[in-house]
């Protein structure tokens, strides 16, 4: 089981492109990421890094609001994103053929876990998903 969950999580940093960067919005700038293989690498990247969630958010609401809000609401929304990213990896994994949504648009923001710590804002909806 470990053996998979390691294999998987190299997988996801070699398929993952490092040459995109978000922005504070968020939003990626790479154009690479909007391909049927970019979708296989965030799934992948959701699927294995989902607990950066938590001390993300927590790093995203302190910077956003003050650290009380960061240890109080950054802590539950971290909790709660938890499974969200883990599931949304699960989808845009087998997924990963299909150009659902529209041009393979990410469906949470920020894209990857750790962009929060590269000034990201907290947790939301990707544009395509209402």
């Amino acid at each position: 089981m470990k053996r998979s969950f390691a294999l998987a999580g190299l997988l996801a940093l070699l398929i993952v492109p490092v040459s995109g960067h978000a922005d504070t919005d968020g939003r990626d700038h790479d154009s690479d990421q909007d391909t049927a293989l970019g979708k296989f690498g965030r799934g992948l990247a959701a699927m294995t890094t989902g607990v950066l969630e938590l001390p993300g958010n927590i790093v995203a609401e302190t910077r956003e609001r003050n650290p009380a809000a960061g240890m109080t609401l950054g802590l539950a929304k971290g909790i709660g994103m938890i499974p969200v990213r883990e599931l949304v990896g699960v989808y845009e994994t087998v997924t990963a053929p299909l150009a659902v949504p529209e041009g393979y648009e990410p469906i949470i923001r920020p894209v990857y876990p750790w962009d929060y710590f590269q000034g990201s804002s907290s947790a939301r909806p990707g544009p395509g998903v209402s």
